[in-house]
């Protein structure tokens, strides 16, 4: 067997645009005819488009059945890998839902107005000038949180709503306390830049009370607390302040109008639906915050086969809501929590609970909705199992192996030799495992060593399995050709560890989709076509492993060079760069700073401090 006379340069270029892993008679088979909102996703899981239908079915369908699309809905359709749907009440319901998803999302194929403008939650600080900031993580008492909700879109929609509304602050304390002149948010009417003295404290308390009781669904309170402070205002003849309030009026009539599901009946809500499907169980949580349907998660709880629904309710009940607050109520399909479960429920929350198990009226439709939504999770889960399924056992019977079902793939990313970062991505129960994902730091002895990177990453993968912290698995794929094969297998042989090993490496012409296959032993590569089921779940996978890799390395890049952007200006020594972090509360708030802020602390000149901030904002443009 010959050696490489070079390791394989780093693979960075990202995956062909339509590469065939869609199959999109399985996923239009599983569509209800009902209204709802489409999601289009590629293989990075970036939202590319999102639309509304009166028939999920027939719209959907239409993208993958109609000939002669234009050219932009063709290259759009030929880089769908994924399609989420949710099942709304009505077709206008849906218009409404698509626009709060198109806000949140940004998908790169539809048309983006900008008008002026774990869960996630929304927090509220308790400074004494509140700051409006997205979190996630433990909560703390002396904050206001408001969620959860679906996604962290949901939740930056209602941060931009807010500073929209109320021109609450959104900057990091470390700016805000050095702050010597208004941000950019001032100009466009997005704060009211109390970092400068611009709004009085009591006022900004207002602004705060509102901005809360419009979180709490109480909107016509706050409609009213305005209307009170413009008449107050205008009877002070404060003319000025009267307009504001006013302008503030009319841009939450105009929201409320336009962009608000409400409900008369609820404002923080989870609708839970348990539906049991061809031995699949799922649980859709329905989410209603402030009046407003943000959206939907489906859950598909495991060892959930022979319990009934209200068992697997109760255990979700126990689970999901003991980890973080319930919303203020419940409501559920023919469940009624134990007297236990629901005082643990109220002592989480701090709050009561209230509880619907048997709903009618309008909450009986939301429960329908919630049913809905499971139903169609599962068939497309189905869908997705059953072609992964195929893909699984074309690989097997290529490979000539008795058994596959977990596979984990390995890649490494650096540049040239910078901020080295391994991956590792798991293949198992016809799925990718994100929670079993796995990078490593890894430091060859000479930059830009893939092989002596690879071994490292491997050696420590191998000890993990060997002590049973995970499972073994059946296959090891690896991003490279013969000479990473070989220091795999030496690594499987030194762990005593009895794995299937291939690699999958560019061949001669470099081209993505014609990889050659190495199987260990094997002299020759094997080929498989494009359309080849198999080579369809090996290019999955090893995508994966390279986006995961290439992720991981530029976060350790970027975070080394950050660090190091301070030391390395000329003129800013050990006490200068002390003084400028102490100053500013971190480099964070330093590269926030104008030339004019660098200047107010002690030792920095004009001239330094513009040399300053020109080095930690070279390339900001571009």
């Amino acid at each position: 067997m010959k050696t490489p006379s070079s390791p394989p340069e780093p693979v960075e270029e990202p995956a062909v645009p339509g590469t065939p892993l869609f199959d999109a008679k399985a996923m239009i088979a599983a569509l209800p005819q009902e209204p709802g909102v489409y999601r289009m996703l590629d293989a990075q899981e970036k939202t590319l488009y999102v639309g509304k239908a009166l028939n999920l079915k027939k719209r959907v369908s239409s993208y993958f059945q109609k000939s002669g699309l234009s050219p932009r809905i063709a290259i759009m359709v030929s880089q769908v890998a994924r399609v989420e749907t949710t099942v709304t009440r009505s077709e206008a319901e849906a218009l409404l839902l698509e626009n709060n998803f198109i806000k949140a999302l940004t998908p790169r194929y539809n048309i983006l107005f900008r008008d002026d403008k774990s869960y996630p939650y929304l927090c509220v600080s308790g400074d004494a000038f509140p700051q409006l900031r997205f979190h996630r993580g433990a909560l703390d008492k002396k904050h206001q949180y408001f969620g959860p909700f679906p996604n962290s879109g949901a939740v930056r929609e209602g941060v931009a709503t807010l500073q929209k509304i109320f021109q609450l602050r959104t900057c990091e304390n470390s700016v805000f306390a050095h702050r010597t002149r208004p941000c950019m948010l001032y100009q466009i009417e997005r704060c009211t830049a109390p970092c400068v003295g611009y709004i009085t404290e009591e006022a900004y308390a207002e602004d705060v009370q509102s901005a809360v009781l419009f979180l709490q669904g109480k909107v016509d309170d706050v409609r009213e607390q305005l209307q009170k402070q413009m008449e107050s205002a205008s009877a002070a003849l404060e003319f000025e302040k009267a307009a504001t309030l006013r302008d503030k009026w009319q841009r939450l009539q105009q929201l409320q109008s336009k962009q608000f599901v409400e409900s008369a009946t609820v404002r923080d809500v989870d609708v839970i639906a348990v539906v049991h499907d061809r031995d699949v169980t799922a649980v859709n949580v329905v989410m209603v915050r402030g009046g407003r349907h943000v959206g939907d998660r489906t859950f598909f709880p495991s060892h959930a086969a022979g319990h009934t629904p209200p068992e697997v309710t109760e255990a979700f009940l126990a689970q999901h809501y003991l980890e973080r607050p319930a919303p203020s109520m419940l409501v559920l399909d023919d469940f009624t929590p134990s007297d236990t479960l629901l005082e643990a429920l109220t002592a989480q929350a701090g709050r009561k609970i209230s509880v619907v198990s048997r709903p009618a009226g309008e909450r009986r439709v939301w429960v329908t909705m919630a049913a809905r939504n499971a139903k169609l999770a599962i068939a497309q889960q189905l869908a997705q199992k059953a072609t992964q399924g195929v893909r699984l056992t074309a690989l097997q019977e290529a490979l000539g192996l008795p058994e596959i079902q977990r596979i984990e793939c390995f890649d490494v990313s650096h540049t040239m030799g910078e901020a080295t970062v391994a991956s590792c991505v798991v293949f198992d129960r016809g799925a990718m495992q994100n929670s079993e994902y796995r990078r490593f730091n890894v430091t060859p002895a000479v930059g830009g060593d893939d092989y002596a990177a690879m071994r490292e990453a491997l050696r420590r993968r191998a000890a993990r399995i060997v002590t049973g912290e995970v499972p073994t698995p059946d296959l090891w794929v690896i991003d490279g050709g013969k000479g990473q094969l070989r220091i795999a297998a030496q690594v499987l042989e030194d762990d005593g560890l009895n794995i299937a090993l291939i690699g999958l490496a560019k061949g001669p012409e470099r081209k993505v989709g014609a990889e050659d296959l190495w199987r260990w032993g094997e002299e020759t590569p094997l080929h498989l076509s494009p359309e080849h089921a198999g080579f369809q779940l090996l290019h999955q996978i090893r995508d994966e492993a390279h986006r995961f890799a290439i992720q991981g390395h530029r976060a350790r890049r970027n975070k080394a060079r950050l660090a190091s952007s301070l030391q390395e200006i000329e003129g800013v020594g050990d006490k200068r760069r002390r003084a400028l972090l102490s100053h500013f509360g971190g480099l964070k708030g330093v590269r926030a700073a104008s030339a004019d802020d660098l200047t107010r602390v002690p030792g920095i000149s004009k001239a330094m401090a513009a040399r300053i901030y020109a080095a930690l904002h070279e390339g900001t443009a571009e």
